[in-house]
């Protein structure tokens, strides 16, 4: 097998990748607008003449994708304590791809249900207690839900000692018992439960928003679009049984809507006065700034900074960022245009870029004891990571990606902040990093060489 077709339908464009496994090169790829509203299947035949007039009428052997389409997967996670059981429901959640609407933690009430019920997730994550521990909450938890109206799957991944009795209150909705996702005190394990997650969206989740026609076509819809952006990862920082990957890395994702950052590594307190508290987390990480985003989300942009900011970077009065913010809010399909429009998209994104990143790291805390001075660390350290990747269409368009990949880094206007402290900035120029993660189902060499090759 040679030429296969790597499909990503994402919310806005529907990608195309056309990859020779035999020469391990790219020999195409291509984009149009996702036609979810009508027929998603237009956008893909656009998108694929487009192609076209790169490959000619080459043959695909196969066809591979994976969907972000028709609002991605949408969560909701339920746990018992927001800094433990609450927190990995999250960070499972977000590592099987979801977009996660809410968390929620200890009992539920009657208005947290009217809220779960009207955002209409499609699936509902329930845990809480380590095995062995409280079962009280995830008990009255389980009745609340077993009210809903709403007709989501419900995956239960809490205190092993209460599964029975959940289920069976749970009976009469699709309930799915899968191993805690946090065992033991401080210990996660989300492997079991974002499979569970995964297997859901393909058998459900992909019918239920009419991507049936795309999976007929295509041959199935392998994971949601950030499985395979961290699949992809995953799979650059660790490499294979054959070949080395490239160590520890921060990738971000910048998009019209949200900002999506992974981060590969251990991230343990690299100084000896220092202990962590809270959840001990894993190698791979993903985080989503739902209210980050350079055209829906453009105003969480301006309320994560000040107007006098982006103007110090722009270049622009005040008064017309300002004037410019919100046109683009109430126009997200369009473009830069001018230089002026050039400079404010990348101060945007600069600022984007900064507050994501800075969320998704760790911080540090100075604490004073008889015994001088002591330091707790919640979170990752990416003081470390020296290589930060930069995909998303802000960042592929411009060319200022070396500046805009500063601003993840360390800065001593905020020093509790484990940002990386120096690193290499490479960008995703042709966008195909969740191509990648698909590729790597089958042809993991193929696809590490690939990344290795084009990421510049």
């Amino acid at each position: 097998m040679s030429n296969i077709l790597l499909i990503d339908f994402g919310s806005t464009y529907t990608k195309l990748t056309a990859v020779d496994t035999e020469t391990e090169s790219i020999l195409g790829t291509s984009q149009s607008y996702t036609t979810v509203e009508s027929d998603i299947i237009n956008g893909y035949e656009n998108a694929l003449s487009e192609l076209r007039k790169q490959t000619g009428n080459i043959v695909f052997d196969k066809r591979i994708a994976c969907s972000s389409a028709a609002g991605g997967l949408k969560m909701v996670a339920v746990g018992l304590v927001p800094e433990l059981t609450s927190k990995a429901a999250r960070l499972a959640s977000l590592g099987a791809g979801a977009k996660v609407i809410k968390t929620y933690s200890y009992e539920l009430t009657k208005s947290d249900l009217e809220e779960i019920d009207s955002s209409r997730p499609d699936i509902c994550l329930l845990c809480g207690g380590t095995d062995g521990g409280n079962k009280e909450v995830i008990i009255h938890n389980a009745g609340m839900l077993a009210k809903s109206t709403g007709h989501f799957p419900i995956v239960y991944a809490g205190n092993r000692n209460a599964a029975d009795e959940c289920a069976e209150i749970l009976a009469s909705k699709q309930c799915i018992v899968c191993s805690n996702v946090m065992p033991r005190l401080g210990i996660t394990d989300s492997a079991p439960v974002q499979k569970v997650i995964r297997e859901i969206f393909l058998t459900q989740i992909v019918k239920a928003k009419g991507l049936s026609k795309a999976q007929d076509l295509v041959g199935g819809i392998l994971m949601p679009t950030p499985s395979a952006v961290l699949a992809a990862m995953k799979l650059l920082s660790k490499g294979t049984e054959r070949e080395d990957g490239i160590g520890e890395l921060v990738a971000v994702d910048l998009g019209g809507a949200t900002t999506d950052v992974y981060s590969m590594c251990n991230g343990h307190p690299t100084n000896p006065m220092t202990t962590l508290r809270g959840l001990k987390e894993e190698y791979a990480k993903r985080t989503v700034e739902g209210d980050i985003g350079m055209r829906y989300s453009i105003k969480g942009i301006l309320e994560a900074s000040s107007p006098y900011e982006i103007s110090t970077i722009s270049g622009l009065p005040e008064d017309i960022c300002l004037e410019k913010i919100n046109h683009l809010a109430e126009n997200t399909d369009e473009l830069p245009s001018t230089e002026e429009d050039q400079n404010l998209d990348v101060a945007l994104a600069c600022i984007a870029v900064r507050t994501a990143v800075a969320r998704h790291a760790g911080r540090i805390e100075e604490y004073y004891t008889p015994m001088g001075v002591s330091y707790v660390q919640t979170g990752k350290d990416l003081g470390s990571v020296e290589t930060i990747i930069e995909t998303g269409g802000a960042l592929v368009r411009t060319g200022y990606a070396e500046k805009i990949g500063q601003y993840a880094l360390y800065s001593p206007k905020d020093p509790m902040s484990l940002r990386p402290k120096k690193a290499k900035i490479l960008t995703d120029r042709k966008y195909i990093l969740a191509a990648m993660g698909l590729l790597s189902t089958e042809y993991p060499d193929v696809a590490l060489h690939i990344m290795k090759k084009e990421l510049v």
